[in-house]
């Protein structure tokens, strides 16, 4: 399979690392400030690169009938534009805040807890991230969604704010140190006792390698999707 990678940071050296192992070929790297690349060559094409150029790739991708997955975070403002543009060219499209296999599940086990306390008024939530002095945005686009899975399924939280404790909100703590690939912490504490869920990523390895199984599974396939959909599980 020829992959583009639209991104060519830590993260797309190492899904290019990952995705020749798996037998594939990279036939086009696409650094931040590139323009004018044929995106027709691949077969598929992987979006990590930053905030501002996002949209512009996965646009690009889609209004040349190339799959695209996208992990990319900060830039969604204009998913609806992006699901809007892959359905009208009949393309496909994955987002996803995390590609970690192990993340994913993370994720349906916060859902899960989160129902599971929504009638325990008791406790209030509290999240905390840590990631590498690199990432730009802050939370991260994988607390988001915690944050949100949580809201979802818990009436007690009605939204979440950086750093801020508030009524009803989910207060998110971000913190940036050196070499820290991520880490995500969902707190329920009690005046009794607290309950912890965690997911630490040792390498960088699980997003990559989560990322290179989504644009193996998109190829052929049409529509909007998500991990729920590659991994089959939610």
């Amino acid at each position: 399979m020829n992959i583009a990678l639209l991104g060519y940071g830590k993260m797309g050296k190492t899904i290019e690392q990952i995705a020749i192992k798996r037998g594939h070929t990279i036939v086009l790297t696409v650094d931040k400030d590139d323009e004018g690349y044929d995106i027709t060559k691949a077969d598929v094409a992987i979006d990590f690169s930053i905030p501002t150029v996002a949209f512009n790739n996965i646009s690009n991708c889609l209004n040349n009938g190339v799959p695209v997955i996208s992990g990319t975070t900060g830039w969604l403002e204009n998913y609806d534009n992006a699901v809007a543009l892959c359905n009208q060219k009949k393309g496909a499209f994955i987002y996803a805040s995390n590609y970690s296999l192990g993340v994913n599940i993370f994720f349906e086990l916060n859902k899960t807890l989160a129902k599971m306390m929504s009638t325990l008024k008791q406790y209030n939530v509290s999240m905390e991230e840590i990631h590498h002095t690199q990432k730009l945005d802050a939370p991260s686009g994988t607390a988001i969604s915690l944050a949100n899975d949580i809201i979802a399924n818990n009436s007690n939280f009605e939204a979440w704010k950086l750093d801020e404790a508030a009524e009803k909100t989910i207060p998110i703590v971000a913190k940036r140190i050196a070499d820290v690939p991520g880490t995500h912490t969902v707190n329920y504490e009690s005046e009794v006792d607290t309950i912890t869920i965690e997911h630490i990523a040792h390498t960088r390895q699980g997003f990559a390698l989560g990322a290179v199984i989504a644009a193996e599974w998109l190829v052929g396939k049409t529509g909007v999707f998500t991990m729920n959909d590659v991994l089959n599980i939610g």
